[in-house]
């Protein structure tokens, strides 16, 4: 079995919780065999090179796949989605959802996603239009940005996931800590985002979100 890792800070948790869960060694290091963007699993999932992946939550709704109700999610805002402001239009390629999201909002600058977008954020968040904080202001709901997908073994990678996202994974010192050199992000922000910003439990809120989100992309309509 081959899962489809992109290497974001939001997916820590999910990474550190992996490789604690009771699977022998071999077939451990084939859950990270692949890694890329969360655009490229969009493509690696739908033509089966992986057997699972967090897939951009616009993939996540074709009808081969099978959804688990984990994913990466916010609400009212998440500080690694971003449009900057005062900037020339222009899309992200690492994510489909976040370039559809800011379709739907109407906002016209350049899309930021991931660590380099939190990066930014921390910075300077007067800079950036959050695209979590506008869609709440509109919907009053959350976003889901990805959420678990799977062509075939939904029992399997159900079983694996059953308690990842209801538990608070804890992320060991030294990891945050060679995160933190690694993505120039302090260990103390990255925890604060891990633990303040993104959760992973989808339920009727985030699935409602999620169809609204869809149909507004589908029908393309304006929130």
């Amino acid at each position: 079995m081959i899962f489809g890792k992109f290497d974001y800070i939001n997916l820590l948790p999910l990474s550190t919780y992996l490789k604690k869960y009771p699977l022998p060694n071999g077939f451990k290091a084939t859950l990270f065999y692949k890694k890329g963007e969360p655009s490229h699993f969009n493509k690696e999932l739908f033509y089966r090179r992986v057997d699972g992946a967090m897939t951009s939550s616009i993939e996540s709704v074709r009808k081969k796949y099978k959804n688990l109700d984990v994913g990466i999610c916010a609400n009212k805002k998440v500080l690694s989605v971003l449009v900057e402001k005062n900037s020339s239009k222009a899309k992200d390629p690492s994510s489909a959802t976040s370039n559809a999201l800011s379709q739907v909002l109407g906002l016209k600058g350049k899309v930021i996603i991931g660590d380099k977008a939190l990066k930014l954020y921390i910075k300077d968040p007067n800079a950036y239009v959050d695209l979590c904080n506008l869609w709440y202001k509109k919907t009053n709901l959350p976003f889901v940005f990805a959420r678990f997908s799977c062509i075939q073994k939904k029992i399997y990678f159900s079983k694996i996931l059953k308690k990842f996202a209801r538990e608070r994974i804890k992320i060991p010192q030294y990891i945050l800590q060679k995160y933190a050199q690694k993505k120039e992000i302090s260990a103390k922000d990255i925890k604060y985002y891990l633990s303040e910003i993104i959760y992973y439990n989808i339920t009727h809120k985030e699935k409602k979100a999620l169809k609204r989100f869809t149909d507004a992309v589908k029908f393309k309509k304006e929130i």
